[in-house]
């Protein structure tokens, strides 16, 4: 019986952890690419004033999820909001770390009917950069966002779903682990 050498293995597992640790950016990079999932592009650049359509409202949902490797409470602070077509619109979420160590989150956004995300703007959003929670942080996150009058007339209801995924770095991982053993 020939036994496996342990340099490969070693690569194998290597790659799949680099793999997995670099899985939502790359989910992120793919979706733009392939114009799935309904991915709203990054920070809304205004060109010149944009329409309001007074007579227009569109219903927008707020779901918010955190992937399991990511035990933080995270909700949006209302359900559901009325947005009036080219008007800005604030909201927020908030995010708890009831952990005992500093985390860092990104937040990974989808939109449906994916339709309407090119017509979705986001002026600001908490899921533009990564968010860092120290142990026992709360934390309300802003979105500002408008619709633009783009949007088809037949949609009349826009879901905006936020997963959040721990993005911390392995050294800061191995560190928090290495604390908590001496401890």
């Amino acid at each position: 019986m020939r036994l496996a050498r342990p340099a490969p293995l070693l690569a194998i597992c290597t790659l799949m952890f680099g793999f997995g640790f670099l899985l939502v950016p790359l989910y992120s990079v793919f979706c733009e690419w392939a114009g799935i999932n309904g991915n709203a592009a990054g920070v809304y650049q205004q060109l010149g004033s944009d329409p309001v359509v007074e007579d227009r409202e569109v219903k927008v949902q707020f779901i918010a999820n955190h992937n399991s490797s990511l035990s933080w409470p995270f909700r949006p602070n209302q359900n559901q909001v009325k947005v009036q077509i080219g008007v800005q619109k604030q909201v927020k979420f908030t995010v708890v770390n009831p952990t005992t160590t500093s985390v860092m989150a990104q937040a990974v956004p989808s939109v449906a009917p994916s339709e309407a995300a090119p017509y979705l703007h986001k002026v600001e959003c908490f899921c533009f950069q990564q968010q860092q929670l120290q142990a026992g942080e709360v934390k309300e996150m802003p979105l500002v966002f408008f619709l633009d009058a783009g949007l088809p007339k037949h949609i009349k209801k826009i879901t905006l779903s936020y997963t959040l995924f721990d993005v911390t770095p392995a050294a800061q991982k191995v560190s928090a682990n290495t604390d908590a053993i001496a401890v």
